[in-house]
């Protein structure tokens, strides 16, 4: 969508009055903050006085990484009629820049203050990777805010992310390619990484031409959880259609392969400075047995003529995976969370996603109820495959869901009053938000429970 020319806003900071002065248009800056990470902001001339600080999703290393500020073009016009400010940095850095993201985008909101005010209301929003962003700065920065939204967020945090990434290719590796040179942790660097990344998507290609093959890959995206229907590009299998879920299950475990399975993980590495996930003594029987996609495992198994019991066995007494503990404690510092929220927030997600799946929702209940938080947090959940895949109405509907609750200090996200309030924001999209509970998420970790508690 092309933007409108706006004027840029010339301010008197010595003023002192309770809100904002006006101005006459639309204000639209740019610029770089002194790590080097871009701005934008996006002020209008009738401000609400509250003020999205947006936090954007995964960028890899070395692609185009400009500042954001909100989910999307459309999404940004509608907010601004409505009166809101929006404004996001870019990261100094791109990859798994936690480090960077925080600080940067509290410099931003500084920045704002300095050239508009103080706000009214502060509320950092953000998708995907962004969710983690936005959620540490829920739980380490409250002060600097009054409320956050996380959509699509990796709010499972960082240790249980890599873990469950690394269940994924091991599952593969040992089933369909257990003579292969392929290195699943501890990369020398990215060439390597991509080296294996190719490696086992090919054995994993060839293993999707037979119904043995077929049965693996499933068993194996059954213990990252990834859905039988996780793109707006398939169609909607039947509940029992086991081999069309398959082969959407497979596409997405492509894509996986060739992104946080080998080259994300090893940029996050070279942060952490060693291998930050592990698989000793984990019991891949009892994972499966809690999947919601047992049933569809075990009748692949079946049509097949395996022995899944075999092939759980082999995974079982295949050598194990552990981590540097360096490397955990530098993702405890930075990638993981305690749940002690002290402001409201609100998590949205679609039922089928892959790459963040939907379980990751189980993972930040269970941390914020076990850190005494869990009546600042509600979830709501949107119906529909892919990830991040909201509607501006349903983006904006969980927005006012959440204004709400800062209002009148309760919760209503239910799927009426959120549908409606979605509908009203976006009146061409029929909202999807429905009653959804998640499985529990595979390999919870946070830091509010004892290490020796946690699993």
């Amino acid at each position: 969508m092309k933007k409108t020319p706006v004027a840029l806003l010339t301010l008197c900071l010595c003023a002192v009055t309770p809100l904002p002065a006006q101005a006459a248009s639309n204000a639209h800056l740019e610029g770089r903050l002194t790590s080097g990470a871009a701005y934008v902001m996006d002020v209008p001339a009738a401000w609400n006085g509250t003020v999205l600080l947006y936090s954007h999703g995964y960028v890899p290393a070395g692609l185009p990484n400009p500042a954001q500020n909100s989910p999307d073009p459309d999404t940004l016009d509608a907010l601004l009629k409505q009166g809101y400010a929006l404004i996001g940095s870019s990261y100094a850095t791109s990859g798994w820049a936690v480090t960077d993201a925080v600080p940067d985008q509290l410099a931003t909101l500084d920045l704002f203050t300095d050239k508009f005010g103080t706000a009214k209301r502060t509320i950092a929003w953000g998708t995907s990777y962004g969710g983690l962003v936005t959620t540490t700065l829920a739980e380490q920065h409250a002060d600097r805010l009054d409320g956050s939204l996380a959509m699509c967020g990796l709010v499972q945090g960082g240790v249980a992310n890599w873990n469950s990434t690394l269940d994924l290719t091991f599952a593969l590796k040992t089933l369909l390619a257990p003579d292969a040179d392929v290195p699943l942790t501890g990369f020398a660097d990215r060439s390597q990484a991509q080296s294996a990344a190719r490696t086992l998507t090919t054995e994993t290609a060839e293993a999707q031409q037979t119904p043995e093959g077929q049965a693996r890959i499933a068993l194996a995206a059954a213990l990252y959880n990834v859905p039988g229907y996780n793109s707006t590009t398939q169609t909607e299998p039947g509940p029992t259609d086991w081999a069309a879920q398959q082969a959407n299950q497979y596409a997405a475990v492509t894509a996986i392969l060739q992104t946080s399975g080998f080259g994300w993980r090893q940029e996050a590495e070279s942060r952490a400075g060693g291998n930050m996930s592990w698989n000793t003594g984990v019991d891949y029987t009892a994972i499966l047995q809690k999947s919601p996609l047992f049933k569809e495992v075990t009748q692949l198994y079946k049509a097949a003529g395996l022995s899944l019991r075999t092939d759980l066995a082999t995974l079982g007494g295949e050598p194990r995976v552990s981590a540097d503990a360096d490397a955990v404690r530098w993702m405890e510092d930075t990638s993981v969370f305690k749940g002690r929220l002290t402001d409201p927030q609100l998590n949205v997600h679609t039922t089928d996603d892959a790459l963040i799946p939907v379980q990751a929702e189980s993972a930040y209940h269970r941390t914020a109820a076990a850190g005494g938080s869990g009546a600042l947090l509600s979830q709501a959940y949107v119906d529909g495959p892919g990830h991040c895949t909201f509607t501006s109405g349903e983006i904006i509907g969980a927005l006012d869901t959440l204004e709400h609750r800062l209002d009148t200090g309760g919760w209503d996200t239910s799927p009426t009053t959120l549908n409606s309030r979605a509908r009203q924001a976006d009146p061409a999209d029929e909202p999807r938000y429905v009653a959804y509970r998640p499985a529990p998420y595979p390999r919870p970790y946070d830091l509010a429970r004892p290490k020796d508690s946690r699993s």
